[in-house]
């Protein structure tokens, strides 16, 4: 009894080798029931049974020698004793012989000599009779095994005899694993076609869709160039399968189908799950505040990207901070930042915001020192505005003549012509209203 144990063991050990289609379980049924070795394959009762010989005791013996080599680490000399009985074959009946290359393949397999795995398959096949359930098997195996080095024609004939022999119409995961074989030779109407069985199959069964056909089935849209069916499928990937990623995605392609709103709020429901990590997801939820009104999550969004070292405080980040910063009145907040852009830049746009900022502040005297480092540094994109400030500066300080001449040289431009022409005028008018008073109260008017 303890060797029979021993040998099943062994066999279940290898299955779980038999990984190859992302997770989808190598098909291996019990070899043994108690010492009744031809009725271990149970077959359909609705079926005619298939009549096959029995695995003898002596056989058996020799089987559990090479477990046991391959047990101690002795693949070579098992496979060599597997070879042996090979040589022997013709003193075998089919289901013996079956069972020895069928043993065989799983010590190739597990020397990762997946050719040698597959030569050893089809010998189980040759045999005949065997029984039902080792042949669907053998041929679904098979089917993996070819899916694994890129046959992918072979490995849809192979699921095509599984299904024949079988009487089944398909389950699953053979679904799968033909649809990721349409994939591959990019024949994407039919990848789909049996995704959609697969995913059908397994809610009938009061399952949900394997995550692997999930995947795949995104894809498949996505090479068919169907935004809205991969958004579809990202969805349904975030409903049953929560994982970081999957929050991501779907924001990016409620982005890409135009459906912002949802886009925010599948975005910052993951930022508040610790989903959105990485610097780049960061600044791209920063925007999405931004463009939809909300400046000041936007701009602190960003500090927690600077200050947990994942967004890098370059030039082109620290000028989006301090402009959200800017939109959200928070000035207090935008100085330290544009004096950070002005360090980096080559221009002297930063300085131009900060003598606006300080025109919102009314700091007159700190709108002329940044308007002058922001002329003095240059590459200005709208040296206007820069003079337009000063002109406000020097008004409200009483000096009409600096601030008409900076006025002056703001009004050639097409945008801010006419207000520059309308401050020039009404510096004018106050200029001459102040000399006025001069005239009638004195120089003393002078420190009013």
């Amino acid at each position: 009894m303890n060797i029979l144990i021993n040998t099943v063991s062994f066999f279940l050990r290898l299955a779980t080798l038999m990984l190859i289609f992302n997770g989808a379980p190598f098909v291996m049924d019990s070899v043994f029931n108690g010492s009744n070795f031809a009725s271990v394959y149970a077959e359909d009762s609705n079926k005619k049974k298939r009549r096959y010989p029995a695995l003898r005791s002596r056989v058996f013996a020799q089987l559990e020698t090479a477990q046991k080599l391959a047990d101690e680490g002795k693949v070579k000399e098992g496979l060599t004793f597997l070879k042996d009985m090979e040589r022997r074959v013709d003193q075998l009946n089919s289901y013996e012989a079956a069972m020895v290359y069928n043993f065989m393949a799983f010590i190739h397999y597990g020397a990762d000599e997946t050719n040698l795995t597959i030569r050893a398959f089809q010998k189980v096949l040759e045999q005949d009779p065997i029984p039902e359930t080792l042949e669907q098997s053998t041929l679904y195996s098979l089917a993996q095994l070819n899916m694994q080095i890129e046959k992918y024609d072979e490995a849809i004939n192979y699921i095509n005899r599984w299904s024949k022999v079988s009487g089944d119409s398909g389950n699953s995961k053979s679904e799968g694993l033909l649809a990721n074989a349409y994939y591959a030779k990019k024949d994407y109407p039919r990848a789909l076609k049996h995704l959609d069985k697969s995913i059908a199959l397994e809610k009938a069964d009061g399952g949900v869709p394997a995550e692997n056909v999930l995947i795949l089935k995104r894809a498949v849209h996505y090479e068919l160039n169907q935004p809205k069916l991969v958004t579809a499928v990202s969805e349904d990937l975030v409903r049953y399968y929560s994982k970081p990623k999957y929050w991501i995605e779907l924001g990016n392609m409620y982005g890409e189908v135009g459906e912002e709103a949802k886009q925010m709020a599948v975005m910052e429901a993951a930022h508040q799950q610790g989903y959105v990590t990485k610097g780049t997801d960061l600044k791209n939820l920063a925007q999405l505040y931004y463009m939809n009104g909300a400046p000041f999550k936007a701009a602190k969004l960003m500090d927690e990207a600077f200050e947990s070292d994942k967004l890098e405080k370059s030039l082109k980040n620290l000028e989006f901070q301090s402009q959200a910063w800017m939109v959200a009145k928070e000035f207090d907040k935008a100085i330290p930042v544009l004096e950070e852009v002005a360090s980096q830049s080559d221009s002297g746009d930063a300085y131009g915001q900060l003598a606006e900022v300080y025109v919102n502040q009314e700091e007159w005297i700190k709108v002329i020192e940044y308007g002058e480092k922001a002329l003095d540094k240059g590459q200005l994109k709208d040296s206007e505005t820069v003079h337009i400030a000063m002109g406000m500066a020097y008004f409200n300080l009483k000096q009409y003549d600096r601030s008409t001449d900076q006025f002056t040289q703001a009004k050639s431009n097409e945008k801010f012509g006419k207000m520059a022409e309308q401050w020039i005028a009404y510096v004018s008018k106050e200029k001459s209203k102040r000399q006025q008073l001069v005239m009638e109260f004195g120089e003393e008017i002078e420190q009013l």
